[in-house]
């Protein structure tokens, strides 16, 4: 199953963590760890590469971390509730293979 969490502070998203292999399918016909692993490193991309902003990200196998400053996080809030929107409609439709939680720091 993968895990996302998302790091939030003062109803803002700092970043978030997302681990696992969904185990929908082997492993490259697998359309859940696909869809998720393309929108949270679009998602990643995206706030280091076109928004310039400082992120800590830690990238493995099956791993993704991504935590930002409060300031960083209110200049990629669109990006990340985007990700949150995008993943928490998937764990809709896939509830045996994603789940999203939120976690107040």
């Amino acid at each position: 199953m993968i895990t996302v969490t998302f790091i939030c502070s003062d109803n803002l998203i700092c970043g978030f963590n997302v681990s696992g292999h969904s185990g929908y399918a082997d492993e490259g016909s697998d359309i859940v760890c696909a869809a998720v692993s393309s929108a949270v490193l679009m998602t990643a991309n995206s706030i280091t590469e076109i928004q310039h902003l400082k992120a800590e990200v830690t990238c493995d196998d099956g791993l993704l971390d991504l935590k930002l400053s409060s300031d960083e996080a209110e200049k990629a809030a669109v990006i990340l509730n985007g990700l949150r929107l995008h993943l928490t409609a998937l764990s809709e439709q896939y509830k045996k293979y994603i789940i999203v939680k939120f976690s107040e720091v």
